[in-house]
């Protein structure tokens, strides 16, 4: 089992850019597929994207072009880099691994989850 610890939230104007990383105890994250994903109040969580075990990057619309996500094997971390920040962008961010995939599910079947770190963009 992996235990998944996000950081990198915070406060930041529209605009700006943060650096969100997701830190795995137990396991090797780059045997895993990993995601980020994000949920702010009164809306469905979202995807927002994915690197698999075999480094092939998936990215939702909402994050094409201002998001990128990468890993880190050496840290054992994967991290989402994220620019262009509009105030739409605050919500909780999550990341999520598994060492499957199951593109049916509306979280890709990742079923190890960290508790997040919040995002605040100011307009």
């Amino acid at each position: 089992q992996v235990q998944l610890v996000e950081s990198g939230g915070g406060l930041v104007q529209a605009g700006g850019s943060l650096t969100l990383s997701c830190a795995a105890a137990g396991r090797t994250l780059s045997s895993y597929a990993t995601g980020w994903f994000r949920h702010s109040p009164g809306k469905e969580r979202e995807f927002v994207a994915l690197i698999t075990w075999s480094d092939r990057i998936y990215y939702a619309d909402l994050a094409k072009g201002r998001f990128t996500i990468s890993r880190d094997s050496a840290r054992n971390t994967v991290s989402l880099q994220m620019n262009s920040l509009k105030s739409e962008d605050t919500a909780l961010y999550y990341c999520a691994a598994d060492t499957n995939l199951d593109w049916t599910r509306d979280d890709y079947g990742l079923d190890y989850w960290g508790k997040g770190t919040q995002v605040t963009v100011s307009s």
